[in-house]
């Protein structure tokens, strides 16, 4: 019914290992993942920072990119000068997502440092979506 394969894997040597170029560990995996998702979330608070300047934002894109440089091993990372135009609330839905994904991978490699940042900028962006407080005057 099938054709049976005649030629041996090139995926495989005689040990049965996998052979081929470099490969990564797990640890190594997770590193560039975190840090992908820290600099798309230090690209999204950069855009904030210029659509509405805050001392907070300032902080947290020095600390993204402090994390980030950790993680690269001492390499920063590269930003754009970041435009003038955009939605802040569609930006904080955007930030809030990338530091909630930063945040399952940062645990699942057991960073504290970079857990808590995530966890931090999870709470600043939901705080800026849902809004200024009222308080209620009913009992």
């Amino acid at each position: 019914m099938y054709e049976p394969i005649r030629t041996k894997s090139v995926h495989t040597t005689m040990a049965g290992t996998v052979s081929g170029g470099p490969h990564r560990s797990r640890e190594e995996e997770l590193d560039i993942q975190l840090a992908g998702h820290l600099s798309a979330l230090l690209a999204v608070t950069d855009e904030l920072r210029a659509l509405t300047p805050a001392a907070d934002l300032d902080t947290a894109a020095e600390r993204l990119v402090a994390q980030v440089t950790r993680l690269r091993d001492g390499r920063t990372p590269l930003r754009a000068a970041p435009g003038a135009a955009g939605d802040p609330q569609a930006l904080h839905r955007r930030a809030h997502t990338l530091a909630g994904r930063a945040l399952l991978v940062a645990a699942s490699r057991a960073d504290t440092a970079a857990a808590i940042l995530a966890a931090q900028r999870m709470d600043a962006h939901g705080a800026a979506l849902s809004g200024p407080k009222e308080l209620s005057t009913t009992r």
